[in-house]
């Protein structure tokens, strides 16, 4: 059996494994060490196996990924997002479906702050869907704004997912970060347009109006919305004025949450220690994931599959419509049935390669992958993000409810992924101008 061979059956059992559900790392790194065996031999796996996991995790860009997580959990704990949402409802209330405009709106803050579509979809759902249902909304728009909006983290900066890929594309990570931006707020803003639209073609969707709102309490909620976007401004703020390295932001914005929750008097002990122990756990299996995708690219290196698949694509033609196309093709396939971070490292091996042949800017090319992953995170039957919010609210909604909801906002998707696409400059102008 030739090493091609090996690689497409390794690649395949690992889909499958998948599938069967068995942990991504796991998998990764089963198929990995016994690809390899077959391929070479065992002492090279061990070999793998016993220096590759120090000198991956141990790069200090990797650093970033604990301390923006741990800076959207203090967020989380500390009731920041709760507050933020009362603010921005108070404030967005008369617009046609104002509460999922807002929520819309706190999700593109919290999204900022904690750079995990997961966390912010799994804090909103239970702040802003409760709300949405008791004012008569429809619970497929009120989940399907919270699920899509909670994408929303994966591209505004900090993102986690656009750390890993900048780690493992060898991109840098202020690049992405200042890439990822526009994108992000544009992804908001059509989101935003979709609902006001639909609620005046369709007012039944958003139930009973509120009644009018004091200048007096609007302002005051302004002045209550003021925690993140100040810690949002104290982070990004930063990184594009060079202050301070996408890595060494993470720490500062874990210290300025926790300064801001202090100030608020909403800073407890008991809350900065659920924070770490959430983002002990998430870091794990992050990194754990990592580890195991480190070990797939090395068994798939050996077996020449990323070269054969990039001959495969250019068998058909050589156009960059056509390389976009087949690798978009691949993404929203696969990511109906792999989570995002699982998805973006085990698929960077076999896409890689192919789009630096073609030369294609690795900066762009990450913006439409995180769309992308976006897109995975809310598609059927998978759609991560969906079983979140089904598992943080219950039987007070159904999973078809869902899927019914989200599914404006895939077609809203769909269309920013054609403007990042047909208008590079949404995504290329900022990094132009610094990291260098």
């Amino acid at each position: 059996m030739s090493n091609l061979d090996i690689g497409i059956i390794g690649t395949l059992a690992a889909l499958a494994m998948i599938a069967l559900r068995v942990p991504i790392g796991l998998t990764l790194g089963l198929v990995s060490i016994v690809g390899i065996t077959a391929m070479i031999s065992m002492n090279v796996a061990w070999g793998m196996i016993s220096a590759t996991p120090f000198d991956f995790v141990g790069q200090w860009e990797l650093t970033a990924a604990p301390m923006f997580l741990l800076m959207g959990y203090i967020c989380t704990t500390t009731d920041m997002t709760k507050s933020l949402f009362v603010s921005l409802k108070i404030v967005l209330v008369r617009l046609p479906g104002g509460l999922a405009v807002a929520s819309v709106a706190a999700c593109a803050f919290f999204a900022a702050a904690s750079g995990s579509s997961v966390a912010t979809a799994a804090a909103m759902s239970r702040i802003a869907v409760p709300e949405m249902v008791k004012a008569k909304y429809d619970k497929g728009l009120a989940t399907g704004t919270i699920a899509a909006s909670g994408t929303l983290g994966s591209l505004i900066p900090p993102s986690v997912l656009l750390i890993l890929y900048g780690v493992y594309a060898q991109v840098s990570v202020g690049q992405l970060f200042l890439a990822g931006f526009i994108p992000g707020l544009v992804s908001a803003l059509i989101y935003m347009a979709m609902i006001v639209t639909r609620v005046k073609l369709k007012p039944s969707l958003a139930g009973v109006v509120q009644d009018e709102i004091s200048r007096e309490d609007k302002i005051a909620a302004v002045k209550d919305i003021w925690p993140l976007p100040l810690l949002i401004f104290s982070v990004l703020g930063g990184i594009f004025a060079g202050v301070f390295s996408p890595t060494e932001a993470g720490a500062i914005g874990a210290a300025v949450a926790a300064l801001i929750s202090f100030l608020r008097g909403s800073f407890t002990w008991v809350a900065i220690r659920d924070a770490v122990i959430q983002t002990a756990i998430s870091t794990t299996g992050i990194f754990i994931i990592l580890i195991g995708s480190v070990f797939f690219t090395r068994f798939l290196a050996l077996s020449g599959l990323p070269q054969a698949f990039a001959d495969v694509i250019l068998s058909v033609s050589d156009n960059v419509w056509w390389i976009l196309f087949a690798v978009a093709l691949l993404y929203i396939i696969l990511g109906m049935l792999i989570d995002s971070i699982g998805l973006l490292l085990l698929t960077l091996p076999l896409v890689l390669p192919l789009v630096q042949g073609a030369g294609l800017d690795l900066v762009w090319f990450g913006i439409i992958v995180i769309k992308l992953l976006e897109v995975g995170l809310v598609t059927p039957p998978i759609g991560l993000n969906v079983y979140v919010i089904k598992g943080a609210l219950g039987n007070l909604v159904t999973l078809p409810q869902v899927f019914k909801g989200v599914a404006w906002f895939i077609a809203m998707d769909i269309v920013t992924l054609f403007l990042i696409i047909m208008i590079p400059a949404m995504s290329l102008w900022l990094p132009s101008l610094a990291f260098r």
